[in-house]
């Protein structure tokens, strides 16, 4: 896997994560009680086409950071690791919605009614993804890869998904904004990580027709 390629894997991998998450997020905002099984197990889906496509946008990150800048190797494979275990901690939640709600012969609301994914969703992802976050940041901060704004957006948003952390103390309301699966903890985190993966995944798709003869981009701000 060369550089170009690299960079436009990542960047096709991105957005399409990001365009499966800004479908799947008003999904859980349709209904105000227990939603039709119909609706629970689409939102699913799509969330599971999303992290297929997480999971190849850490991987061929971390092929970019070998490529650009080997002294930096590790932290890429620390995003990957991360982000990897993030996608694997989600695909185990909504793999224990979707068996609740296929199991029962009447709708239920999966996000009260499976208290095994409080933490998975809330706590845990947003754990996680500030690791991931971070190393992203990192990575960008102390090399050329990409434009400046994608480092500090992802230090920025590692930030807010790590003061969720503690939302595992404030019970199990959905409707209330900081609780272990309230809105902000959950939907607004994966919004706001789907808006960031759209953005970067176009930059760094569009830096691949940017790169120099040397094979690095000729510009980076």
């Amino acid at each position: 896997m060369n550089e170009t390629f690299a960079r436009r894997v990542t960047g096709i991998a991105g957005i399409s994560a990001a365009a499966a998450l800004i479908i799947e997020v008003p999904l859980y905002f349709i209904y105000s009680g227990p939603p039709p099984d119909s609706n629970v197990l689409a939102r699913l889906l799509i969330g599971i086409v999303a992290l297929a496509f997480l999971v190849v946008f850490v991987t061929a990150f971390r092929e970019l950071v070998k490529r650009v800048s080997p002294a930096y190797e590790w932290a890429g494979s620390m995003a990957f690791a991360t982000g990897l275990v993030y996608a694997t901690i989600t695909l185990v939640s909504s793999g224990l919605e979707a068996g609740a709600v296929i199991a029962v012969d009447h709708p239920i609301d999966p996000t009260i009614a499976v208290n095994g994914t409080y933490i998975l969703y809330g706590s845990i992802s947003r754990l996680m993804l500030g690791f991931f976050l971070t190393s992203v940041g990192y990575v960008i901060s102390r090399t050329n890869l990409l434009p400046r704004w994608t480092g500090r957006s992802a230090y920025v948003l590692a930030g807010v998904n790590l003061a969720f952390v503690p939302s595992l103390f404030f019970g199990n309301t959905p409707a209330n904004f900081y609780a272990a699966n309230g809105w902000g903890t959950t939907a607004l985190m994966g919004a706001v990580l789907s808006y960031w993966l759209l953005a970067f995944g176009i930059a760094t798709y569009r830096s691949a027709g940017r790169l120099a003869p040397t094979g690095s981009p000729a510009l980076r701000n």
